[in-house]
């Protein structure tokens, strides 16, 4: 780059040649290696005299390459040295948006999708954030008696299930939802029943990961018919897969005598599963 008059020596740390004094003079001429050498300003120097630092513009002032004392030196007077520190670089403010990536040290990758962290690298978004959701509702009605553990139903014969495959084995599936279930006795009979939780992973074998018992009311009533009103009864867990491989939920459901019965969707209401991919 052209300048006009001198050429700023940045950062260009200079130490000037020995100075003899000589008495009744304060200006001297400054020279690196014989070659005379011009200072920025005063302020861009460190000058000792007899051991002491001198004060820019009171101690002595600079015009080119001529240090002036402000009084004149004497025999026995000691310039011990001249250092020439060079220019200050003024780098100013950056105009807004001409900041670019490029400009930037950080590793890792730059794009839409990163952010920049405090450790100056860059890393994508993550923790806890839902991935992909799905959600099935059912509102088949049916009435089930079995003391068995008994598949929760979609239509005659089908297995009401919900399926996800994780995008990475770090990821949590979280399955919860409600199954509208309304149950009955008769005979002096307690009105209890079972729902259980299972899942399985491809085309395993499913593996109960929760179980809730819902105890109802005794009948003393005699042989009337003693019926609990339909409740959505609500379920929730969080599955750890370790699996890219498909991961498929369902019910089952039991009561605890054979003269209790439990009708499911019976109120119109449908029952629901909810499956979301929450990542690590």
């Amino acid at each position: 780059m052209a300048y006009i008059g001198q050429s700023p020596s940045i950062g260009n740390f200079q130490v000037c040649d020995a100075i003899s004094t000589v008495n009744g003079q304060a200006a001297y001429t400054m020279q690196v290696s014989s070659v005379n050498v011009v200072p920025e300003t005063a302020n861009h120097m460190i000058v000792s005299l007899n051991g002491i630092i001198q004060a820019p513009g009171s101690s002595y002032t600079v015009a080119g390459s001529t240090i002036t004392f402000a009084s004149n030196l004497v025999t026995g007077d000691v310039i011990n040295f001249i250092h020439i520190l060079g220019s200050v670089l003024d780098l100013g403010v950056p105009s807004d948006s001409t900041v670019s990536l490029a400009k930037l040290t950080a590793t890792g990758t730059k794009n839409s999708t990163t952010f920049l962290r405090g450790d100056n690298t860059f890393a994508a978004p993550s923790g806890g954030k839902v991935l992909q959701f799905s959600q099935t509702l059912n509102a088949y009605t049916y009435n089930m008696t079995s003391t068995s553990l008994t598949d929760v139903l979609s239509a005659s014969g089908t297995t009401m299930e919900i399926a996800m495959t994780p995008s990475a084995t770090s990821s949590k599936l979280l399955f919860s939802g409600n199954a509208f279930f309304n149950a009955n006795s008769t005979n002096q009979q307690e009105n209890r029943f079972e729902i259980v939780l299972l899942a399985k992973i491809a085309s395993g074998s499913y593996s109960a990961i929760e179980a809730y018992t819902y105890l109802g009311q005794y009948n003393y009533i005699g042989a009337s018919a003693l019926i609990i009103n339909s409740v959505a009864i609500p379920f929730s867990f969080l599955y750890t897969s370790n699996t890219t491989s498909a991961v498929t939920f369902k019910l089952q459901t039991k009561v605890y005598n054979g003269s209790s019965s439990i009708n499911i969707n019976n109120d119109g209401k449908p029952s629901q599963f909810n499956i979301m991919e929450i990542g690590a």
